[in-house]
């Protein structure tokens, strides 16, 4: 079934359609948050509160958008009142990250490209809490998840040009802040991020 169907059965009370709904978007949902708030139990909560909340409104639900992106916007708004709430990003520990492809036969140097990678997305992530919000949610929609400009645009409502202009801007600020950790901490040379 497509959303529109799904929206309309869920809206006559069918909690299934609903229930369809959640399974087709819980794991972009989930994935936004986690980007966010860097904790596994806070991050389902979060998009538990975005699926209750979707279910409260979904009347208000006016098909000018896709669904996604109307779902989308209220996982922004709800991870960006969470973050306002707690003063700070919770920092990633290197425990989270994942250790990425291992593609050498050598076993030393596999766990060696694993720890370097895994402290560079650490220090990456790391200075993407430290952005302002606004910047740091443009990079995560876009770097992160990956979305398309348009829906960028509908789900932070916000004009074409203030997509490019605040992605160059979290861009450029992301490089900055960067630059010494990777100079420093990676032995790199420049200011490349």
């Amino acid at each position: 079934m497509d959303d529109r169907t799904l929206i309309e059965s869920a809206r006559r009370g069918d909690r299934g359609a609903f229930e369809d709904l959640v399974r087709k978007y819980e794991t972009k949902v989930y994935h936004l948050a986690f980007s966010f708030v860097r904790d596994a139990a806070t991050a389902e909560d979060l998009a538990q509160d975005v699926f209750v909340k979707a279910y409260l409104h979904l009347s208000d639900f006016r098909f000018d958008s896709e669904f996604g992106t109307w779902l989308y916007r209220i996982a922004v708004n709800r991870v960006k009142d969470h973050l306002r709430k707690i003063g700070r990003r919770k920092e990633m520990s290197l425990n989270d990250v994942p250790e990425g492809r291992l593609a050498s036969e050598d076993p030393s140097r596999v766990r060696d490209e694993a720890r370097e990678e895994a402290r560079r997305r650490t220090a990456v992530l790391q200075a993407l809490g430290t952005l302002p919000p606004k910047y740091a949610v443009i990079l995560n929609l876009r770097d992160v998840q990956g979305l398309p400009y348009e829906e960028i645009v509908r789900t932070l409502k916000i004009s074409p040009g203030t997509v490019d202009s605040r992605l160059f801007r979290a861009r450029r600020l992301l490089r900055k802040k960067m630059a010494p950790i990777l100079k420093e901490g990676f032995g790199v040379e420049g200011g490349e991020a």
